[in-house]
């Protein structure tokens, strides 16, 4: 039985409410982040008139806004002062190095929340309503902003990446990283490897973001770069290894065939191609965050989709690939598919 079966529970209508009033938790934490309420709270400003001074905000909005977190166990309260749960300590408060709150910025754009109040047009076209393709229109500005306020998302995953590329290879070797965004992913393979040569595949603005992570890492020597789509731009190569993160997913299945073998094509033989992808299992509905993945793609693209491994698979095969394999990154919804050209 999937993990996500309700059929055998009691009938709850806290269900049906929980999802009405959803966006009143997205936009809580939306305000909380652009009034720098966790940064009051990690300063120990725990009573409601020194936070709401430190917000410039009113001390009834703010009293409300603090209850309403820590309802949604994004703050506590203790004996009437606000304090941070371990959670908002590490992934909300700015003095954090794992502090999320760009990436909940990122995702609560204005743009894309328009969309889900089309939602019912979207489900009957099966495509977004945005202009053009949606989140993969040609130079779209927000992939700029992702390539800056993703990274912390993406960080922990750049590590596990990086070393199940370069298992069991080493000395000198060149890496592609197609739609590189921040450029975290091949920038640790250069960490990882110090003989690796990196080349980023993007649109110039973007790839502004990646070279500047690649200076601040100390390889942006071994940093070149690609400006362009990747449907488009010659490849060169040929390469060891060739990254396909988080990209896949924007476009349909032949789409996705036609730019693996455009991969397949610069790699050398035996080189490998990995991607990064939410990956739900064959049930579509779980794990949950996986699974989930397909109505961002619903909403943001034409054709986008959350494939499973065994679509992943029949792509690569098509492609030209062989030995691909699915490798899950532990504590958290991404997984590797690895093929070999």
């Amino acid at each position: 039985m999937s993990e996500v079966n309700h059929a055998a529970t009691a009938p709850n209508p806290g269900i049906v409410f929980d999802m009405v009033n959803a966006y009143q938790r997205s936009a809580a934490l939306k305000a909380a982040i652009e009034l720098d309420v966790f940064r009051a709270v990690g300063l120990g400003l725990g009573d409601v008139p020194s936070i709401a001074k430190h917000c410039g905000a009113s001390e009834r909005g703010t009293r409300i806004l603090c209850d309403f977190l820590v309802i949604n166990e994004v703050l506590a309260k203790k004996d009437g002062k606000y304090v941070h749960t371990p959670t908002s300590a590490a992934f909300l408060d700015p003095a954090s190095p794992a502090c999320l709150a760009s990436i909940a910025s990122f995702m609560n754009q204005p743009q894309l929340h328009v969309v889900y109040a089309q939602l019912a047009d979207v489900v009957r076209a099966g495509r977004t309503t945005m202009p053009g393709s949606g989140s993969v229109e040609p130079e779209n500005p927000m992939w700029v902003m992702f390539a800056e306020q993703m990274a912390p998302m993406m960080g922990p995953m750049a590590a596990p990446l990086g070393a199940k590329v370069l298992e069991g290879r080493s000395g000198p070797m060149h890496v592609l990283d197609i739609a590189a965004g921040h450029g975290l992913f091949g920038i640790e393979i250069a960490k990882q490897n110090p003989e690796a040569h990196v080349t980023g595949v993007d649109w110039a603005p973007v790839l502004r973001v990646a070279l500047e992570n690649a200076r601040k890492a100390g390889v942006h020597e071994r940093y070149n770069m690609i400006s362009g789509s990747a449907f488009d731009v010659d490849f060169a190569g040929p390469y060891d290894a060739v990254l396909l993160t988080n990209f896949l997913h924007h476009f349909d299945k032949a789409t996705c065939v036609t730019l693996l073998k455009k991969v397949r094509a610069a790699l050398k033989p035996g080189g490998r191609a990995a991607t990064l992808e939410f990956v739900p299992d064959e049930d579509r509905v779980s794990p949950p965050t996986p699974a989930a993945f397909s109505m961002t793609m619903l909403t943001t693209t034409a054709e986008g989709d959350a494939y499973t491994f065994s679509e992943l698979n029949a792509m690569y095969e098509e492609a030209g690939f062989s030995d691909i394999t699915p490798h899950p990154i532990p504590m958290s919804p991404h997984t590797i598919v690895m093929g070999h050209a």
